[in-house]
């Protein structure tokens, strides 16, 4: 018998979107998803208990019933459930793609902690919390603790504790694609895959990049992921310096298009300063690029610490990790003897993620079903 999950996203776009579609491609229970669209996240933290909770008293008028509650951290959990007391009783989890508490702002002033009580209280109303990384875990609490500290009174300070005990680590699952072998000889093709945000450090990558170019040193570049209205400065920078070398520009919506212009390249870079899982950097990796990032956040989790996979954060480490790969693909592939593709990305393959996600939804469910006879 299939477990039948209400699936709530918030935010159903970007990956939170590639999530849960993933999630319901390969599952075997039965989905009634409701949606918002990638728009404006703040007013969905604020307004999403509200709407969601109307659509679902209209389903439930026309006869729906679940047997679980799937959500991410978008939704103020607690709101939701108050609003829908037919939904008390059922499992909840929790999906925590990222958090307010620890996303680095751009301007100086304070944080809204608004949204980060919002997780909070998302965290401690859900049954079981979803992370995609032990990292994302791990960094989570440890600023909850942080930040419990401060408050005036009144601080729940047993929310850490809770939270990790009923947390588990489910990281999402990737597309299907081959990894194509690259040939010796020819430039040495880079890809940024991250998004056009100052979150993701693209300063580092671009004079890494012009550095490269003064070195003399034959490369191209593509420069994928999606940018938004407002975006660094340096990318305009970038464009206009190394005109000649660009293969691609621009996010490419189509999904073949992506994939194609992965295969084209042999090595996919990141300089983030916020990563609590990196899908994009895990994609290139499948369709057979040689990871180069930085030796910290997810990263080592989700790659495994090879010495080889990283680069020393700056500018000028980039630019010497970038030119022994060039340097290598002279004569053979970028990629080291006793280490392949397949290797690092299988476990995040759809089928196996999502039958553990599954698998976890039902031991929740039978949980709940026993503690009621």
């Amino acid at each position: 018998m299939k477990t039948r999950v209400l699936a709530l996203n918030a935010y159903h776009g970007g990956s939170h979107q590639a999530f849960l579609d993933g999630w319901m491609a390969h599952s075997r229970h039965e989905f009634t998803p409701l949606t918002l669209p990638a728009f404006k996240w703040k007013w969905r933290m604020r307004h999403a208990a509200v709407t969601l909770s109307e659509q679902v008293a209209r389903l439930i008028q026309d006869g729906a019933d679940w047997d679980a509650v799937f959500c991410t951290d978008m939704l103020n959990l607690a709101e939701f459930l108050g609003l829908c007391p037919p939904l008390r009783n059922l499992p909840t989890i929790a999906y925590f793609h990222e958090n307010q508490l620890t996303y680095p702002v751009l301007t100086p002033d304070p944080r809204d902690l608004h949204f980060a009580f919002t997780n909070l209280t998302t965290a401690l109303a859900a049954t079981t919390v979803w992370f995609n990384s032990a990292f994302h875990r791990d960094e989570f609490l440890a600023a909850l603790e942080q930040w419990l500290r401060r408050m005036p009174d009144h601080a729940p300070q047993h929310a850490v504790a809770s939270i990790r005990a009923k947390s588990e680590i489910h990281p999402p699952g990737i597309q299907s694609v081959s990894a194509a072998a690259r040939p010796a000889g020819g430039p040495l093709r880079i890809v940024w895959v991250s998004r056009w945000e100052h979150d993701k450090a693209p300063e580092t990558f671009f004079h890494g990049l012009f550095q490269l170019a003064d070195r003399g040193c034959d490369f191209r570049v593509s420069v994928l992921g999606e940018r938004f209205d407002r975006m660094p400065e340096i990318f305009g920078q970038a464009r206009r310096s190394l005109s000649d070398r660009i293969d691609h520009w621009g996010f490419l919506p189509n999904r073949a298009d992506y994939q194609a212009a992965l295969a084209q390249a042999d090595v996919v870079v990141s300089t983030a300063r916020h990563e609590f899982f990196g899908i994009g950097v895990l994609e290139a990796v499948a369709a057979g690029c040689f990871p180069l990032v930085p030796r910290r956040l997810a990263y080592p989790e989700v790659l495994g610490d090879h010495a080889e996979f990283f680069h020393d954060d700056t500018p000028a480490g980039l630019v010497d990790r970038l030119w022994e790969l060039a340097q290598r693909k002279k004569t053979a592939t970028v990629w080291p003897a006793g280490l392949e593709p397949v290797a690092l990305t299988g476990l995040y393959s759809w089928p196996i993620v999502a039958a553990a996600m599954d698998d976890a939804i039902d031991r929740q469910c039978s949980t709940i079903a026993l503690t009621k006879t």
